[in-house]
């Protein structure tokens, strides 16, 4: 019944006027922003962030408009995928197994329509987790000192390895160079400026904000200058999306394991929504076995991927807000937002920021229904977009970019420090290593030091404060277990090709 009592008060949060203006607007400009191939949730809510500080919103508006981006993108990465057999984004990847075959067929429409229902049912699902199961997680954490906090963030990093990249040497060194980042500026124990190289604009650290937007928007635009392909998609007919709302219920069962499956999968810190489409889409296609044509043009094989990807997207705030730990890439970037205003998640969030929580969380269900009401009637509007020239959309999000950036600080600094995360963005690209641990390192560096260094201390420098408790050894096993398997999950692949080929 408390429960009830705080999601009351965070409809009363979510129902006034700005908020429900900032949710719809999320919604919409998350959509357009997901149907664009390449940028996803990810870059959205990165190039986003700015114009909240712009805007002189407060936490929880800004918190709000951020959300709906995000699980407007989430919805919005299946029409690309389906029309033009481009993923909008990672965790579209596998809806464009059975989409982009049903539109072929002339059931664009009805592939969408399906997948639109399927997203609502995984996000609803999510969204009824995080409002059930953040508060006990709270509780649990409560018991954390700086030496559980320490390993929890050492599980942060391993998890995000297997998921990432396929190559875990990639993502742990990707990791270890957002951790170096971390380090630049004065040092808080012993006001030792490192790694600053004389430039005062430094000693405050490397701005969250600014990193993000050049490691992911600018570097994009890098990658689209150099690349252009796509333009000779075949145009498909989208169609009405009515059909599709008709067969949701045909694949209800697999929308209800797929979304179960997907919440599972975003609960895990650095797994994320790409993590739980694919285990949704696998499972459902082995569950099936004979039974289904997946690959082919199967509804079910685009409502396993779509209920997956959206639950896992609520399922990833939920390590975020109870533990201060991102679930995601773009819950990272959240994390960014509530540092820069001087909000720390985890465990006492609840307590002193419960307007904040409960209004998010009674928005994400208004939202539910905002993003279903867009994305049925106005797909054909939607997919419109996508014929817009690539010469017209880059220069757009390059000025976003800078205006948003120079307006946090007004320093040039800033924008020429923007356009070297940009630059290194696109090198990573073209070394096929992940920029989501560089992002955790980056956030994640400063905190894990502290809580290294306050554990050293109360200790009296003994090191075996990391590992004396019951927790900290089984979020260490945790890690070990979840890094081996995904040693032992690629090994397999590779087995797998090669008695393929």
């Amino acid at each position: 019944m408390e429960i009830l009592t705080f999601l009351a008060q965070g409809f009363a949060v979510a129902l006034e006027p700005q908020h429900l203006f900032l949710a719809l607007v999320g919604c919409a400009v998350g959509t357009l922003i997901g149907a664009l191939p390449g940028l996803g949730p990810v870059n959205g809510v990165a190039l986003m962030i700015p114009l909240t500080f712009n805007f002189g919103l407060a936490p929880t508006a800004a918190l709000i408009l951020l959300v709906s981006i995000y699980y407007g993108c989430m919805y919005g990465g299946r029409i690309s995928s389906i029309l033009l057999n481009i993923p909008g984004d990672e965790p579209a990847v596998m809806t464009t197994l059975d989409g982009y075959p049903m539109a072929l067929r002339g059931q664009g429409g009805e592939a969408l329509g399906l997948s639109g229902v399927a997203s609502f049912v995984g996000a609803t699902v999510a969204t009824i987790g995080l409002t059930l199961f953040a508060p006990l997680l709270v509780g649990f954490a409560i018991r954390f000192g700086p030496a559980e906090y320490f390993a929890l963030f050492v599980l942060a990093f391993a998890t995000i390895g297997g998921v990432t990249s396929g190559s875990l040497v990639k993502s742990f060194l990707a990791a270890c160079l957002g951790l170096l980042l971390g380090t630049v500026g004065i040092d808080a124990v012993s006001s030792v400026p490192r790694y600053t190289f004389g430039w005062y604009e430094l000693y405050d650290g490397i701005d969250f904000i600014v990193a993000l937007v050049g490691l992911f928007a600018i570097s994009e635009c890098l990658v689209f200058l150099e690349d252009v392909r796509g333009s000779n998609k075949p145009t498909l007919k989208v169609g009405s999306a009515v059909p599709g709302i008709r067969s949701a219920w045909k694949c209800a069962p697999t929308i209800g394991r797929s979304s179960f499956i997907g919440f599972v999968a975003g609960v895990l810190p650095g797994a994320g929504a790409a993590l739980g489409s694919f285990l949704s889409y696998t499972l459902e296609r082995r569950w099936l076995g004979r039974r289904g044509t997946f690959g082919q043009g199967d509804p079910r094989g685009v409502a396993a991927p779509e209920a997956g990807n959206n639950a896992a997207a609520g399922g990833s705030l939920i390590p975020m807000l109870s533990l201060g730990i991102p679930g995601s890439g773009t819950t990272a970037i959240l994390l960014a937002l509530l540092l820069s205003m001087n909000i720390s998640p985890g465990p006492l969030l609840f307590s002193q920021q419960p307007d904040m929580v409960w209004g998010l969380v009674a928005a994400l269900f208004i939202g539910n229904v905002m993003l279903l009401v867009l994305n049925i009637p106005l797909v054909g509007l939607f997919a419109k977009v996508l014929q817009a020239p690539g010469w017209f959309l880059m220069p757009m999000v390059v000025m976003v970019a800078f205006v948003g950036v120079y307006s946090l600080s007004n320093s040039a600094f800033d924008l020429y420090l923007m356009l070297a995360f940009g630059v290194f963005g696109y090198v990573l690209r073209k070394l096929e290593m992940p920029a989501v641990p560089v992002v955790l390192g980056l956030l994640l560096g400063g905190q894990m030091e502290y809580n290294l260094r306050r554990a050293m201390s109360l200790s009296g420098g003994d090191w075996s404060i990391l590992w004396n408790s019951g927790i900290t050894v089984g979020i260490y096993a945790f890690a070990v277990s979840l890094i081996v398997a995904g040693l032992v999950y690629g090994w397999m692949i590779r087995q797998r090709i090669r008695s393929v080929t």
